[in-house]
């Protein structure tokens, strides 16, 4: 497929937002990149200090909700294609207020959809639309088993379940007015910029600080790690090479119990800070459990490596050298 000349990144702003702007930039130097981001207080322009000279590149504040808005963007800037990263993502925070949850994962969603449909019409070669959202509208696994692009929604949180409604929005559009749409879904993130209220943060912040580290039930919950870096490149892959109509599941293959990941940054950083090793074992603190907690994640990835070559690249190690490096350096 040729490049596009316009592409709308919405929640550029944002922690996996702000690495795929970049990407986008500096790999696609003739293509316009229109960031929109309501910089909400997960958002970080600071992140894209590096991009703010380049000629293809320019921030737009302005909210997913505002139909009229992303209409009058459309007609402003040709866009041809749509990388829909704008969310509410932390499920606490879903539990807290899920109407704020489904106003921006749904209704966002679908003025985008309708947006980019009103513009394009029945023009739809060259166009795509890309959802990106996250495993979680699967539910949870037990102690085997993965889930794939086949696997059956049962999202457990306000937040997995406005995220799936979104997603069966996107398809709905494909396959009413055949709106080209692709999709994915990921992994946990990890990575440079996240926002402090995420766990590895969180923890690197609280170790550095000798704050207490918050662990949920006995911290056994398993989550499948995906450095954001090589989100990206997927996130590139699929907008350029990915088939229309097709959903694609992204994972690190690195599967870990959040409590042996905890112990892993302790081990890291009481190194880095020359304490003595296992020293703030003691800081962890095992809290009441979240409100249904989903137990196991991990995502089998064959179908992106087998059609468009794509797997996470970037080990574990390499990743958490990077990210304490952000931290330790912010």
């Amino acid at each position: 497929m040729k490049p596009f000349n316009s592409i709308l990144i919405t929640g550029g702003a944002g922690f996996i937002g702000s690495h795929v702007v970049r990407r986008m930039v500096n790999h696609y130097p003739k293509t316009q990149i229109i960031n929109l981001d309501i910089l909400t207080y997960a958002s970080n322009l600071s992140l894209l200090d590096d991009c703010k000279e380049y000629p293809n590149y320019q921030f737009v504040k302005e909210d997913i909700n505002n139909f009229l808005a992303l209409k009058a963007l459309f007609s402003r800037y040709d866009f041809d294609a749509v990388i829909h990263l704008a969310a509410e993502s932390h499920v606490d925070n879903s539990i807290k207020d899920p109407f704020l949850f489904a106003q921006t994962n749904i209704q966002g969603t679908l003025n985008l959809l309708e947006a980019s449909f009103k513009y394009w019409g029945n023009n739809t070669e060259n166009k795509r639309f890309y959802h990106i959202s996250t495993d979680e509208v699967f539910g949870s696994l037990g102690t085997e088993g993965y889930f794939s692009e086949s696997s059956a929604y049962d999202p457990r949180s306000p937040y997995s379940a406005s995220k799936a409604a979104s997603d069966h929005l996107v398809r709905a559009y494909f396959h009413t007015y055949g709106l080209p749409v692709v999709l994915s879904n990921c992994s946990n993130n990890y990575g440079p910029g996240q926002h402090p209220e995420k766990l590895i943060p969180l923890m690197i912040k609280n170790i550095v600080a000798q704050n207490p580290l918050p662990v949920y039930g006995n911290g056994d919950n398993i989550r499948d790690w995906l450095y954001v870096e090589d989100h990206a490149e997927a996130i590139d892959l699929i907008l350029h090479q990915g088939s229309v109509g097709e959903t694609y599941t992204l994972g690190g293959n690195n599967q870990q119990k959040n409590l042996d990941l905890v112990h892993h940054l302790i081990d890291l950083l009481d190194k880095k800070l020359d304490r003595p090793k296992g020293s703030s074992l003691k800081l962890i603190e095992f809290v009441a459990d979240r409100l249904g907690h989903d137990y196991r994640y991990a995502i089998d990835a064959s179908k992106i490596e087998k059609e468009l070559g794509w797997k996470a690249f970037t080990s574990f190690e390499n990743g958490m050298d990077k990210t304490l490096e952000f931290y330790l350096s912010n």
